[in-house]
């Protein structure tokens, strides 16, 4: 079987050295779509060195980019197809209130579940990173294998995106997405061929090659906090997601966010020590491509602030 769920569970976590500096973070903001106004001061703060603040989501390419996609297939007990291979979703939680405009620091990766969904597995990649002050962030991917399902084990959690929630958005943006926005995107480390070899996304199923999920992930993060957030990157405390959709380049994205209301959506943050840091609130996003009678691409998707 190409994928051994014991052995990829049993290995040992795979560490290395990342570093990063002002320019990795401005080609990043730059391969989500900031930048445009060129000149517009909020803007700036993503692409002039003397502005910059770091967009969490950055973390999921910093020092070549998370293990992700590409990673896990490299894990001990994996063997398979790429061609077979999808994005399911991605958590990331910061330790910290901001990611460094330049650092040093040291990522372990391992698998830390391996689902059987019959026709399908899905592999979890937990990636910690942390630094010589302690913790940075913890990254979390779901990688969907088709037709590696059917070993009888555990199922895991649903994997079908709930529907966004009933009531009208609190608040809706636009964001085109350019045509070469693939192209650029990959040169912070993700360099899949489904995003930019036409041969080879026909190949896993696709009519031209596709915007990688997590630059969909990074642009919708932009938005939010640019929206909601008044454009503060350190308010944000975790993101996740799940990948119900495929974006073309040239497309346009449509997000709508919902602020939580109500008792119960919000607690107080702690830290690793335990310390009380603050109360915490979220805000649900949904992403869908505007051409294609706003085809679902981003689902289940949370951002939680402070």
């Amino acid at each position: 079987m190409p994928i051994d769920a014991a052995g990829a569970l049993a290995a040992a976590p795979r560490v290395r050295e990342i570093a990063w500096d002002h320019k990795d973070v401005q080609l990043y903001h730059l391969g989500i779509g900031a930048g445009r106004p060129a000149t517009d001061p909020g803007e700036l703060r993503y692409t002039l060195e003397s502005r910059l603040h770091v967009l969490p989501s950055f973390a999921t390419v910093a020092g070549g980019g998370a293990p992700g996609v590409i990673g896990t297939l490299s894990m001990p007990g994996v063997d398979v197809d790429l061609a077979h291979v999808l994005h399911g979703g991605q958590r990331l939680r910061l330790h910290r209130p901001a990611v460094p405009v330049r650092g040093r620091a040291r990522a372990s990766s391992r698998v830390v579940a391996v689902h059987d969904k019959g026709s399908a597995a899905v592999l979890v990649l937990r990636t910690e990173v942390t630094d010589a002050d302690g913790p940075l962030w913890t990254d979390e991917a779901e990688v969907f294998v088709r037709g590696e399902g059917g070993w009888g084990g555990e199922r895991g959690p649903s994997g079908r995106p709930s529907p966004p929630p009933a009531e009208p958005a609190d608040h809706v943006v636009e964001r085109a997405v350019r045509e070469d926005q693939a192209l650029l995107y990959r040169l912070s480390g993700d360099r899949n061929p489904l995003h930019a070899d036409p041969e080879f996304a026909a190949r896993a199923g696709f009519e031209r090659p596709v915007l990688h999920g997590l630059c969909t992930y990074g642009a919708a993060l932009k938005a939010v906090v640019d929206t909601l957030l008044d454009g503060d990157v350190t308010r944000v405390r975790a993101y996740r997601t799940r990948f119900a959709g495929v974006v073309y380049p040239g497309e346009t994205l449509r997000v709508r966010m919902w602020r939580a209301a109500g008792r119960g959506r919000e607690e107080t943050e702690r830290g690793d020590a335990g310390e009380a840091r603050g109360a915490l609130r979220e805000v649900r996003v949904a992403v869908s491509a505007v051409e294609r009678g706003d085809a679902p691409v981003l689902a289940d998707t949370v951002v939680r602030y402070g």
